[in-house]
């Protein structure tokens, strides 16, 4: 990375935090929209990313009416050293209320795009897959006219549990390589591994062409440009057309500690380099997270745009 990063000192070695840069400051969520997605969340008893994270968008995206849903429970099964949520071998029995209750908040809040996303769940015979597919189905069948993207687990590599996700119909699947492949040991749980999450985002193209792939990387974790480019490179040889590059933050003294800021001018400078190789859609910068407003709005424009073509095609809708 450049020369003009703030170096924080080695992850892990105690150090105190530095004050984030101006560029890294938001305000404070609040407003009628905010409370009202917050108040629907609470009363369905469904967990979102946005909180369980400490996402710092979560304010500008409540506020505009859409949150990230994460279903399974709010305890993974995995211990990834970047991420705040609650870790335990053996989490709560999956609700099988979840499906329902979920299509229910996407009735009240009338969302144009939703993200539903999940924690691991190596614990269950198919890791999940049987019960996001149903939320699939349930969130299809009452909401027809939202667009559905879903951030997956790796589900260990399994391709029966890949399928039963993308069967249930999603319009855009995600999986995220979080980091470059030589920190990938060190940030990612030990049962996930970059080839792995390459192959989840390979396999799921090559099967299902009509569905759009998506993947994250986070900066300032000790990455090199090169690496960077690298990652960049392998997304796109495994078809991935929408990429999204924000800034790693540490969620608490336990985590791994930050080991640089990348200015906005930095993250400028990779979006353009992405571009170049080919991805259909680039979101980078600072406050950039894997669901992102301003991808997810590309998106929701790309999807509506097919399914008008459709439409012309054959006369009729189709799903």
């Amino acid at each position: 990375m450049s020369q003009d990063l703030v170096r924080l000192g080695t992850p892990g070695d105690g150090r105190r935090r530095k004050p984030k840069p101006e560029w890294l400051k938001v305000r404070l969520p609040s407003g009628p929209t905010y409370e009202k997605v917050r108040q629907t969340l609470k009363e369905l008893k469904l967990h979102t990313v946005c909180q369980e994270s400490l996402c710092p968008n979560m304010g500008e995206c409540w506020g505009g009416g859409t949150a990230t849903v994460m279903v399974m429970g709010d305890v993974c099964t995995r211990g990834c050293r970047f991420c705040n949520v609650k870790s335990a071998k053996n989490p709560p029995p999956l609700d099988p209320d979840e499906p329902r209750n979920l299509a229910l908040a996407v009735a009240r809040l009338n969302l144009r795009y939703l993200v539903v996303t999940s924690v691991d769940r190596d614990d269950l015979p198919d890791g999940g897959a049987s019960h996001f597919a149903a939320c699939i189905r349930e969130l299809l069948t009452h909401a027809p006219s939202t667009i559905l993207e879903v951030l997956i687990p790796d589900f260990s590599g399994r391709t029966d549990c890949l399928d039963r996700v993308a069967q249930a119909g999603p319009a855009v699947i995600a999986h995220n390589v979080e980091t470059v492949e030589r920190l990938t040991p060190k940030v990612r749980d030990r049962r996930a591994g970059y080839r792995q999450s390459l192959g989840v985002l390979e396999y799921v193209k090559k099967t299902y062409p009509h569905i759009h792939t998506k993947s994250s990387i986070m900066l300032g974790l000790g990455e090199t440009e090169e690496e960077v480019v690298q990652a960049f490179r392998d997304l796109r040889d495994v078809g991935v057309s929408v990429l999204t590059l924000g800034q790693y933050l540490q969620p608490s003294p336990w985590h791994l500690e930050v080991e640089e800021f990348v200015p906005p001018e930095r993250f400028a400078e990779l979006k353009a380099r992405a571009e170049e190789m080919g991805f259909l859609y680039v979101a980078a910068g600072p406050l950039v997270r894997s669901s992102y407003k301003a991808a997810e709005l590309f998106l929701a424009g790309l999807i509506e745009r097919e399914r008008r073509q459709k439409v012309s095609s054959f006369g009729v809708a189709v799903d």
